[in-house]
């Protein structure tokens, strides 16, 4: 594939370049970018809102996410795009233009952190830095066929970072060689040298899997096949993970009954889960931005603008609860995985939709992503988007889950899967 110059991902280019530079350190010799949500000493933070960055000063100091991967070697070349405010899994901004998808240049790259995705996916760099609060790390590494690291929550800092909702955030990353998103990794995390675990179980929930627009054998197969290659013996387990989860989170039960459970294209107990999340996102960001959205009324994008009137208008009914929610769905998949057993789930139910679709058309489409990528968001566990090839030329990707804390043993088995993935999601996409 030939690659554009630009991409439209980064919105600054510079070099900061690792203070001790040693070909030793475990990062020497790439190079990386930073969403444009992170604090860099000397240069405005923009929050992708040209209103936020004419209304504040230069950040003081760098982050310590990002002087940590400069301490180990790396090179930063830029800062790149991302959507408002970091209140979207599209992509698209309306003051700075969409970063263009490298694999699918009509579709949307994926959200919030679009242009560190798109550096990645493009070439530009060898790996990138962006947060995750509701999927926008796993969202654009889906969209842009590479891999997307969302860690445990609390796990890396997020010191120097722009809050959205702190029982969310989280700083993840990208890249395109499970070795390098490894190595990232083992910095962010400071994980010390451990000789693989192997998993203990493979957990398929086919609930999951049937939000699919796509046929559901064209992740789930090479998943299996691949896993049965290399850990043989009976590993995989199947589990509806819907029922386990309304059984097991009572507290969701104040959500659950406003969900129509005749509806065919949702997961009623997962559904709920989304509403409380998006519910106590929507508490924190008004906590942590109301005040400057008050005073600058600043210019913001459709859909975006909507989003944070809602969140200005929340209350503290049914907040205690939602903290309720994510105590008990903790507790209840630290109990359904154990130590070292893994949950499979799509990252999104497709391929990326087309650019500028209309909201309405995706209405169903972005209820059940929600769906999914609320397991992780709210039970704080560390998720991974591996992309898996494409359907009708167009990406898609498969995710794994691991206990919170799990996140070396996760990383650790992405880089023993990958391969057996690649090669099986080829022979699936033939077979189409």
């Amino acid at each position: 594939m030939a690659v554009a110059p630009e991409y439209g991902a980064f919105m600054s280019k510079f070099v900061l370049k690792p203070p001790s530079p040693s070909p030793s350190l475990p990062l020497a010799g790439l190079t990386f970018a930073v969403k444009d949500i992170f604090d860099i000493e000397g240069h405005v933070t923009g929050f992708g809102n040209p209103d936020w960055a004419r209304t504040h000063a230069p950040a003081s100091s760098t982050a310590p996410a990002v002087l940590n991967v400069l301490k180990a070697g790396a090179t930063c070349v830029g800062k790149t795009a991302m959507d408002e405010m970091a209140y979207s899994i599209n992509g698209e901004n309306k003051h700075y233009g969409t970063p263009r998808n490298p694999c699918a240049p009509d579709r949307v790259p994926g959200g919030s952190s679009s242009g560190s995705a798109v550096a990645v996916g493009a070439m530009l760099v060898d790996f990138s830095l962006g947060t995750d609060t509701g999927g926008s790390v796993r969202v654009p590494a889906s969209y842009c066929g590479i891999l997307g690291f969302r860690p445990s929550h609390n796990v890396v800092s997020t010191v120097g970072v722009i809050p959205m909702a702190q029982s969310f955030d989280t700083v993840g990353w990208f890249a395109r060689e499970p070795t390098i998103l490894k190595q990232v990794g083992r910095v962010l995390l400071e994980l010390p040298d451990a000789d693989p675990n192997r998993p203990s179980q493979i957990i398929i929930p086919r609930d999951c899997f049937q939000l699919l627009n796509i046929p559901s054998e064209r992740l789930t197969q090479p998943l299996v096949r691949s896993v049965e290659k290399l850990f043989r013996g009976a590993i995989i387990k199947d589990t509806v993970l819907g029922d386990y989860v309304r059984d097991n989170v009572p507290a969701l039960s104040s959500f659950l009954c406003k969900i129509n459970e005749n509806q065919v294209d949702n997961i009623p107990s997962l559904a709920a889960l989304s509403s409380a999340m998006r519910l106590l996102q929507r508490y924190e960001f008004k906590n942590n931005h109301k005040d400057w959205v008050s005073a600058v009324k600043p210019d913001l994008g459709p859909g975006i603008s909507e989003r944070i009137r809602e969140a200005l208008e929340t209350t503290e009914e049914n907040i205690d609860i939602c903290r309720s929610v994510k105590k008990e769905l903790h507790s209840a998949l630290t109990s359904l995985l154990g130590d070292f057993s893994i949950l499979a789930i799509p990252t999104v139910p497709g391929p990326p939709p087309k650019l500028q679709s209309d909201a309405s058309s995706l209405e169903v489409f972005r209820a059940n992503a929600f769906s999914l990528l609320s397991i992780a968001g709210v039970s704080g566990f560390c998720q991974v988007s591996i992309p898996m090839g494409l359907h009708d030329n167009l990406p898609i990707s498969i995710s794994l889950l691991a206990r919170h804390g799990a996140d070396g043993f996760l990383l650790d088995l992405v880089e023993t899967l990958y391969e057996s993935l690649k090669e099986q999601a080829a022979v699936a996409e033939k077979s189409v």
